[in-house]
Formats: structure tokens, C-alpha cells, sequence
């Protein structure tokens, strides 16, 4: 459920560097210079110096005839540099604005052309430079057209796209659960594009209701597969360019009963590589297809008695002869080199620990570099070993710095830009020589802005704690402030509790929360701990020992650990105990309050899953397994079957315009505490979506119902 969070190919051959994690710069191939949008504006800044070139300026961005210069939300460059393709007018589908028009500028001209003119406003999607710079291809209302840039003529290369049937992109369970959005990739050659179809048609309708936006409510109609329901067929096809014709990939399997999350060209060839899961996602085949031959072979194989996630990417090397892996076939999340030829498969990271992140490879040194962090699982660090796998693990970030780190590393692997931050520590970054590992200057230094910043004064404390089941959980505590141990002080506990993420990591605003800014100031101490399940480096069992647990297990950790820190720690008060969270920790607060009344007296839960029946197929039969033959673990880990139990105080919070985790939740968990007369107090957001902040004072709303509540029902202050 990737927003069940609070508020996802490069060409090589020898010699050349691989970077696989720097989406949030814009390299030029140089690898010693990037391109940003700088006040509506293209420029490139050269490193180490960081002078600055404008590529684009704002006035050359002026429309034939028009008044306003054409906002730039993001742009690309084609691989000559000679022109610049701008997204602009961007409309969200979802999640993420990625709808909106694209307009292309030849740099040295100043030439500026709308892309797709004669396609409504705001419908194009995903366009890019074929290759060679002389075509844009793009999708406008899931079809697929491709734009010559000398005559600015568009064709359509599919044209059975409707409402349902989805060409070059994707339905909303895809979106949501395997961050699928762009889907279809140009050839190498340019000849052909490779694309994603998504046959949606078959998929029902969850109907959300509108009753504030006009006299007469309606419906919000939204394609919406639940748990026990077909997915969409999905399938891949290759359309020639000059003849628009497709050709459809002869992959085995069901087109329903599998799935196809990732695929792309092989560098430099004729080949296609996708990978398939099944329904039940525990088994993961890689494919190598021949667009020429029209053949299909599997390269690759993995099952497990759990689950196994999508892959992230395909990281080419020796020739486009390998690809490496990120995957957890053994007790570990680590590297592997698969050859696609003779299907050899090498162990790269030997050791007993989690690869968190592949950062870079650098194959003419037989490096790769990837983010862990084997000593300390709340915290992440920049190591590296041998690409052949005959290396030791060497920790790359300055151990000075404890806390998280991240790198977007050049593509020559020449510079990096590195953020880091703690509990303890405001986010920063620096720009440094990757070569040397020493920052570019002194004064833009991380150990000097960290110098700079103002000392924490009531800082997080980091504990263990070992359950009465001998599980050790990691976690947080913020005391407060002024805080006196002879005192009994108020416990709040943040959950999240479910595999898409961690809530118990050395980050700033740890011990923090925006609903509530002064929590320590009045006197609670405030707590959050990671349960089996919860995606930290802890080992392959750990994160998978939830399976067809979720509501169980993870709720037993969270509870027992509860338990135990209660009973020893004299200074917390065991009858001013609370517990939120916000939707898969909205559903651990609900199952928390209802299965352990005798630990937790009051509960906030926004925007929970009460009834995992009613959840998207892709994410609960991922974590739950199929509810073939039997729901009876999907029953025994929702909410509404336990909300009979509730004894302590509950305000239920839900946006009614959730098109994630449906309104319709709340409503099956309020005819539950009905039936049972169970008081509690509800709080519905009309017309919001999960992350509920849509609508002026919305945000401020919930804070202060928040912390209205929880004073109210769980008194702040030592006593």
C-alpha cells in the first residue's frame, strides 16, 4: 500500500559507471555538471565551481502571440543537447501531477513548438525524445502518438484506447501498489516503442458519493480491484513506428492471473526484459524477449513461501551481458549478477546483512556501492565491495556521522550530492568530490552547517526491548520536557505497522509529530517502535514473518512491547495510555485498542483499513496471500472483527473522498461499534482523499481535533 505511508536502463559497456539513484538531480552525461529548473528557467551548473550557464531562458519560453512565458514544471534534454522538452500546465492523476502539455524548444534557435496541439489541454503524458532527437512520443487519453519534430505532425500508434483499455500507462491499482505510472519505452534503435496495454475493462467500479459540490450528490466512479478480485489483463506490445503496427510479446502465463511490474529494453539490442509475478506474487520469472524472432525465454527464476517485490531496476553490465539484482532469495536483501546468456547467478554482498539501496557501479573498478547499515538498523550508510563478489564491506560514509545518509552520485561517479540527517541533526547536504570523499568546499560542508546548527536540548532517546515472546524491537522515546522521573507521565504511541514502512528510524522530527507540535511541551512522552514486518534491515524473516499475520503479529509485537516498557519504566502512567496512527497504522490503532483494551485507553485512528476484504488485491494479497480457499486470516486481522471489544475511548477520523482506502471502511467499522453500543466519536472529512489536506483549513482542522481528543481523553502532564 505505497500510500498507506504518511505523508518510486541506462546504456553501459565496460569502463563506464552505472548510476542507478539520482532522480532528484539532473546529470548531464559528463557527469561533471547537472541541469535544474531554476525560476522558470533551464540552467546547467558545472561542478567543482558550481558556475552557472542558462540553457533556456525565461524569455525565450514565450508562446507565438502569448503574454506569459510557459511555466516549466520539469523538462529533459534530447541526448545531443540541442533541444529541451517542458512539461507545463501539469494536472495530478492520483497521486502525482503527471498530466499536462509539452512544448519543445530548439536551444539554438529558439524555435518553440507545442507537442500533440491538437489533443486537449493538459492530456499529454510521459512524452520523450525518441533516440536521435528528431521525434516525441507521448500518451493523450491512453493512446499512444508520436510527434515528428520537422513536420510537428502527430500519428496515433495505437488507437483501441478507451476509458478502460489502457495503452502506455496504467490503472489505478498498478499506480498505487507497483508505482507503475510511465509505460512505454523507446526502442534503442528508435524504430519501435515497447509498451504496457492494461485491459481495465473487466474491473468494477468502487463508487465514491460527492454530496457538497452540488445540490444533487454524485457519483466519483473509480476502477478499483479488491481483494479476491480478477486484476486487469495486462500485456506488453511492440509498435513499429513507420507502420504503426503492434506486435504482442508471447509471454506464458495468464494475462490476468500475472502480473508484469517492470520491463525495458536490453541496451543496445533488439531484446526486451520483463518480469512477470504470478497472482500470489511469491513467484518472480525474468524474460528475455527477441523482437525480431518474436521469441520469449525465461533468464531468470525465484520463488518464495511469502512474497517477493517487484524489482526496482534492470542495472546493466559486461556487455549488457548481466544485469544486478536487488533481491532477497536468500535469509538477506542482497546484490546478485545474473547473466542473461548462461543464466549463471553470482552472490556480489557475502555477508549477514541487508543492501537497503544500490547507489552506483562502477564496473571499470569492479566496485559497486550500495546504502546499509549492518550495525544499527535505524540508521543508513554509503558501503562498497567488489562487483565480483570476491569482496570485503567497506563503509564509505564518515562514521562521525551518525544518523541516515543519501547519495545522488554523477554518472562518471566524478561528484555526489549528499543529504544526511538524525533526530538530532536538520537536514543537509553537500556537494563533494566522490573520488576523494571530501566535500567541494569547507563552508557548504555537512560537518560545518551541522557546526552551525543549534543543539537539540530534549533530544529522542533510541532503545531495545525484548518482548515476553523474546522478539526485539527497536524504538524511540521522546520525554518531556522538564521531565521529572518521580512523576507519571502520559504514554502516546505511534504505529504504522505494515510492510510498505518504518516508523522507528534516526530521522529529523523523530519524536515529532505535525497534529500535534507541542506534545512534549505538555507533558507526554511519546513512543514508536518497528514490529516484525516493518521494512528494516533486519534480515529476510524478519520482514517476511508477517505474512498472513497482518493484524496479528504485528499487532502482538507492538502490544507486548507496550507491556513491557509499562512495567518498567516507573515514570509511565499505565491509565493514560494512547495509541494513533494513520491508515495501515490507523488499522494497527484500531486492532490495538480493540484486542488489547487492558494496555491502551484511548485510540485515534485515521483513515484505517477496518475490513481487509475491502482493500486492492495487488498490496493485501501480497502480504495476505490469496483468499483462496480461505478469508479466515484476512477476518482475523481486520478491525471490525475485534471492534466488540473496545472499552477505552476511539475517535475515528476518514475522508469521504478516499480513493485509496475507501469511506466505506469507516462505515462497516461504525455499524460494527453500533451494534455492540460502543460510544466513540467520528470525525468525516467530505470529499477528502486519504491524505486528507485537500480544502482551505483542512490540515489545521484535523490538528486540532487531534489534539483536542487526545487531551481530553488522555490528560497531558506529570503527576
Amino acid at each position: 500500500m505505497n500510500t498507506k505511508k504518511l505523508i518510486c536502463i541506462i546504456i553501459l559497456s565496460a569502463g563506464f559507471l552505472f548510476q542507478a539513484k539520482s532522480q532528484n538531480i539532473n546529470w548531464a552525461k559528463d557527469g561533471s555538471s547537472y541541469f535544474q529548473n531554476s525560476g522558470g528557467e533551464i540552467v546547467k551548473i558545472t561542478l567543482p565551481r558550481g558556475e552557472r550557464t542558462t540553457i533556456v531562458s525565461r524569455e525565450k519560453l514565450y508562446p507565438a502571440n502569448g503574454s506569459v512565458s510557459i511555466g516549466v514544471k520539469s523538462f529533459q534534454l534530447s541526448e545531443d543537447g540541442s533541444k529541451a522538452l517542458i512539461f507545463t500546465n501539469s494536472k495530478k492523476v492520483w497521486r502525482y501531477e503527471t498530466r499536462g502539455d509539452y512544448w519543445v524548444i530548439d536551444i539554438a534557435s529558439g524555435k518553440l513548438t507545442k507537442i500533440g496541439k491538437d489533443k486537449p489541454a493538459s492530456s499529454l503524458m510521459f512524452a520523450k525524445f525518441s533516440p536521435d532527437g528528431s521525434k516525441v512520443a507521448f500518451v493523450s487519453e491512453h493512446n499512444i502518438y508520436v510527434e515528428d519534430l520537422h513536420t510537428n505532425v502527430n500519428k496515433a500508434l495505437t488507437t483501441d484506447g478507451t476509458l478502460r483499455l489502457i495503452n502506455g500507462t496504467f490503472d489505478w491499482v498498478y499506480e498505487e501498489e507497483f508505482n507503475c505510472r510511465d509505460g512505454f519505452r523507446w526502442s534503442p534503435d528508435g524504430k519501435s516503442i515497447a509498451y504496457w496495454q492494461i485491459d481495465a475493462r473487466k474491473i468494477r467500479n468502487f463508487l465514491m458519493i460527492n454530496n457538497t459540490d452540488s445540490i444533487y450528490s454524485y457519483n466519483i466512479p473509480v476502477e478499483y480491484p479488491k481483494v479476491g478480485q480478477d486484476p486487469s489483463a495486462c500485456k506488453i506490445g511492440v509498435v513499429d513506428i513507420s507502420s504503426a503496427q503492434t506486435k504482442w510479446l508471447a509471454v506464458p502465463g495468464s494475462e490476468v492471473q500475472n502480473y508484469i511490474p517492470r520491463m525495458d529494453w536490453v541496451p543496445n539490442s533488439n531484446n526486451i526484459v520483463l518480469q512477470q509475478l504470478n497472482r500470489e506474487q511469491n513467484v518472480s520469472t525474468v524474460f528475455l524477449a527477441n523482437t525480431i524472432a518474436n521469441t520469449i525465454s525465461e533468464v531468470y527464476k525465484e520463488t518464495d513461501k511469502a512474497w517477493i517485490d517487484a524489482i526496482d531496476k534492470f542495472h546493466w553490465i559486461n556487455n549488457n551481458k548481466e544485469f544486478v539484482l536487488l533481491t532477497e532469495k536468500d535469509a538477506w536483501a542482497h546484490l546478485y549478477r545474473i547473466n542473461i546468456e548462461n543464466k549463471k547467478v553470482t552472490l556480489i554482498t557475502n555477508s549477514n546483512f541487508d543492501v537497503i539501496d544500490l547507489d552506483l557501479i562502477d564496473e571499470a573498478n569492479n566496485l559497486v556501492y550500495f546504502s546499509a547499515s549492518p550495525n544499527n538498523v535505524t540508521q543508513k550508510y554509503l558501503y562498497k565491495t567488489k562487483l565480483d563478489g570476491k569482496g570485503k564491506l567497506e563503509q564509505v560514509t564518515p562514521s562521525v556521522l551518525p544518523g541516515r545518509h543519501s547519495y545522488s552520485i554523477s554518472p562518471t561517479g566524478a561528484f555526489a550530492f549528499h543529504n544526511y540527517q538524525s533526530s538530532t541533526i536538520k537536514p543537509v547536504s553537500e556537494w563533494m568530490n566522490f573520488k576523494t570523499n571530501n566535500p567541494l568546499t569547507m563552508a557548504g560542508s555537512i560537518t560545518n552547517q551541522v557546526g552551525n546548527q543549534t543543539a537539540v536540548k530534549n533530544k529522542v532517546e533510541f532503545f531495545k526491548v525484548t518482548t515476553e515472546d523474546g522478539i526485539e524491537l527497536d524504538g524511540w522515546m521522546k520525554k518531556p520536557e522538564n521531565f521529572d522521573r518521580t512523576k507519571k507521565y502520559p504514554v502516546v504511541f505511534y504505529v504504522y505497522g505494515e510492510p510498505a514502512s518504518a516508523t522507528a528510524l534516526d530521522t529529523w522530527g523523530a519524536g515529532n509529530t505535525r497534529l500535534y507540535p507541542d506534545m512534549a511541551k505538555d507533558g507526554y512522552i511519546y513512543i514508536s517502535m518497528d514490529n516484525r514486518g516493518a521494512p528494516v534491515p533486519k534480515g529476510k524473516n524478519w520482514r517476511k514473518s508477517i505474512y498472513k499475520n497482518i493484524g496479528q503479529l504485528n499487532i502482538r509485537d507492538q502490544a507486548m512491547a507496550a507491556k513491557k516498557l509499562l512495567a518498567t519504566h516507573a515514570f509511565m502512567d499505565k491509565d493514560r495510555v494512547a495509541v494513533w496512527g494513520w491508515s495501515g497504522g490507523g488499522s494497527s490503532t484500531l486492532n490495538l485498542l480493540f484486542q488489547y483494551p487492558e494496555i491502551y485507553k484511548t485510540g485515534i485512528s485515521i483513515a484505517p483499513v477496518a475490513n481487509q476484504l475491502t482493500y486492492d488485491n495487488i498490496y493485501q494479497e501480497r502480504y495476505m496471500g490469496t483468499p483462496f480457499p480461505t478469508t479466515d486470516a484476512y477476518v482475523a486481522g481486520s478491525p471490525v472483527t475485534h471492534a466488540k471489544n473496545l472499552k477505552g475511548n476511539l475517535l475515528l477520523i476518514h475522508g469521504t473522498g478516499d480513493d485509496n482506502v475507501h469511506y466505506q471502511n469507516a462505515e462497516m467499522l461504525i455499524n460494527e461499534l453500533v451494534k455492540y453500543r460502543k460510544t466513540f466519536q467520528l470525525m468525516s472529512y467530505p470529499n477528502r482523499t486519504h491524505s486528507i489536506n485537500e480544502g482551505e483549513g483542512t490540515s489545521e482542522h484535523l490538528a486540532l481535533t487531534f489534539t483536542k481528543f487526545l487531551k481530553e481523553n488522555c490528560p497531558p502532564g506529570g503527576r
